[in-house]
């Protein structure tokens, strides 16, 4: 033990004088990747979904409803905006009166969820019928897409139209329809 004691004394001025190692910085990892992809660009899809109609007077009717959809998006950061068009085919009868097509004029903003995009729309629809013509009226929304690649994404989407002034067959038409879209992005 003495002998132990001995040797620490003796090591220690030698040990005092001696560099001591700084320890090694931490290694850098790079910058992380953005916490979302790039929305911003063209998009042109094909959806498909239902649609629940009611018309004044008393008509109602119900069936599928499918077409294309496209737009422009503009990526801010964790918010996206946009602006689009779709165009649907249906064959919905109510009453005496068959709806053969809708289409959209849209507006949408949406807040980025990791790869996934939740957003409200809104906008102009028209409403095109066998026999008592076509009119125009409005539509608000909400929806969900998400990217499954840096040009494909999968969403749907909820819409309440509001379309009046069809004549006295049919005054107004509301409709709700629920839609599955696939889109391409350039």
């Amino acid at each position: 033990m003495l002998t132990t004691a001995a040797l620490v004394l003796t090591a220690a001025p030698a040990l005092a004088g001696s560099p001591v190692a700084a320890p090694a910085d931490a290694p850098v990892s790079p910058p992380l990747a953005a916490s979302s992809p790039d929305w911003t660009g063209f998009h042109l899809g094909a959806q498909i979904g239902y649609a629940d109609v009611n018309a004044s007077p008393g008509a109602s009717g119900d069936g599928l409803i499918g077409g294309l959809t496209g737009g422009y998006d503009w990526d801010l950061g964790d918010w996206v905006i946009g602006a689009g068009a779709d165009y649907d085919f249906t064959d919905i009868s109510v009453g005496s009166v068959d709806i053969e097509s809708m289409w959209r004029l849209k507006l949408r903003g949406g807040y980025k969820l990791g790869n996934g995009l939740a957003y409200g729309t809104a906008g102009y629809a028209h409403a095109d019928t066998d026999v008592v013509g076509d009119d125009g009226g409005y539509f608000i929304g909400a929806g969900y897409e998400h990217l499954i690649s840096q040009h494909f994404s999968l969403g749907g989407e909820v819409i309440y139209n509001q379309i009046s002034g069809f004549g006295p067959t049919i005054s107004d038409l509301d409709t709700v329809t629920v839609q599955l879209r696939a889109s391409y992005r350039f």
